[in-house]
């Protein structure tokens, strides 16, 4: 078992005051680099000042005490609630309280449905239509965006699964354009509204991030509406929505209700695993001796033959890996909350709209609960080093009553997806020393990868 010294893309860490002046002297929105060097030390602390206060926690036992929220104080924070809703309503990924419940028991049934051994096929036929696409790239040297590949490739796995039907041509690109502007440009990453404005303050947005905003949920309304005619006949995610009753009211969703929660399925179940799986690609390409580990493990199990749902559990370093692209780039950097009346965390006194910041970029690198906290290393997800993983303080897909449904769906479907492209193509990446992570919404590099493919005999 060979250890690994390498520490991938990260910014550096500065003092408090130096962080906020990076940012405002950046201008682009970049969370991360608002980050102080405290904060990946310290257990629960204010981050700098802000007119509303914001306290960083990092202490498990807090962060699963604040996640779970037991006396329903601590809501989905409201200024990135207020930022979302022209994209996704008042969906699940963002609703509280009992308008949360009621979401909760309509859609749960819908993924009691999602039978992995069956979206298996559909993520394979996806893999498939990429390859097609990704050959021609090989064959023609073009340099292909790995971002945008991996988008592509999701929004696929996903229309598959959700809809039943293939991306339709267009789709992935202008959603992957128009989700980057909403990133970028949506107010919850202005430096001067989270430093400045007060709790609850309603957001206006942006004309272009609401132009953003419609183009997306009008495909997504394309993709609903088929399931709404009188003759649907589909078995997939979306017609158990459609089809989904409130059991103690019996009502419905609405179209826009059900563009708002398949909405989050096809967003959040593509955009956060093609975050994640660019850096999958981006370290794997960049690092022969992992690259040959993973290559070495999918041989010994799978051979020459199809890469099966019965293999998944077996692909142990292949998932390992996976994990710790996790845990050192969560696709969701951030999981804000607010407080709802005054309360105390930790010994701290908090204050009714305090901005409580549980963060799983810091606590994942927390260099007081993690060995070489900042060091790429598979292996410490091995059985025999179970002790090295701090308890509560890995959460890429959350913590308590609103951990991610798809997680499972999720780990699949990257395991699938790394297998066969990594099998099939050599990735040689250019610009390496460019790369930077930046977090908005989700953790990307702050630049498009591109890398040019080779088959592999």
């Amino acid at each position: 078992m060979t250890q690994t010294s390498y520490i991938p893309p990260r910014p550096v860490p500065l003092p408090t005051t130096l962080s906020l002046l990076r940012v405002m002297w950046e201008g682009d929105g970049n969370l991360l680099s608002l980050l102080p060097r405290d904060a990946y030390t310290t257990d629960i602390g204010w981050l700098g000042w802000s007119r509303r206060s914001i306290l960083i926690v990092n202490d498990p036992a807090q962060v699963r005490h604040i996640l779970a929220d037991p006396d329903g104080i601590f809501p989905k924070n409201d200024l990135m609630t207020g930022a979302v809703e022209p994209l996704i309503g008042e969906s699940i990924f963002v609703s509280s309280g009992e308008t949360w419940r009621r979401q909760r028991r309509m859609v749960a049934p819908a993924f009691s449905n999602l039978q992995l051994s069956r979206a298996f096929a559909a993520m394979d036929a996806a893999i498939d239509a990429r390859e097609d696409a990704l050959d021609r790239s090989a064959v023609e040297g073009e340099a292909v965006s790995v971002d945008l590949t991996m988008s592509w490739l999701t929004a696929d796995v996903i229309c598959r699964t959700v809809f039943s039907a293939p991306l339709a041509p267009g789709v992935a690109q202008d959603v992957y354009e128009d989700f980057k502007i909403f990133e970028r440009s949506a107010a919850h990453v202005e430096l001067k509204r989270l430093i400045l404005a007060p709790a609850f303050e309603e957001i206006p947005q942006h004309e272009r991030v609401l132009t953003a905003c419609a183009r997306i949920r009008q495909h997504l309304g394309t993709m609903v509406d088929p399931h709404l005619k009188d003759d649907a006949d589909f078995d997939d995610i979306a017609s158990a929505v459609v089809a989904a009753r409130d059991p103690q009211t019996g009502e419905r969703f609405t179209r826009e209700e059900l563009i708002d929660q398949l909405g989050v399925f096809f967003l959040a179940g593509h955009e956060t695993s093609a975050s994640a799986l660019t850096w999958a690609f981006y370290i794997a390409a960049t690092q022969p001796d992992i690259l040959g580990r993973i290559r070495g493990e999918i041989t010994e199990i799978c051979g020459d033959g199809p890469v099966a749902f019965d293999h998944m559990p077996k692909l142990i370093y292949l998932r390992n890996f996976f994990k710790e692209v996790l845990r050192l780039y969560p696709p969701i950097t951030f999981i804000p909350r607010v407080a709802l009346k005054d309360c105390e965390i930790g010994g701290r006194r908090v204050k009714r709209g305090a901005m409580i910041m549980v963060t799983p970029w810091t606590l994942q690198r927390h260099r007081k609960l993690w060995k070489n906290a900042e060091t790429f290393d598979p292996d410490r997800w091995m059985p025999e080093r179970a002790d090295d993983i701090p308890k509560d303080a890995y959460i890429p897909f959350g913590l308590g009553p609103r951990i991610c449904v798809g997680a499972a769906f999720a780990s699949v479907e990257a395991a699938l997806i790394l297998a066969r492209l990594l099998r099939r193509y050599d990735f040689t990446v250019t610009g390496t020393a460019k790369i930077r992570p930046v977090a908005r919404l989700t953790t990307r590099p702050q630049d498009p990868i591109h890398a040019t493919l080779t088959r592999r005999a």
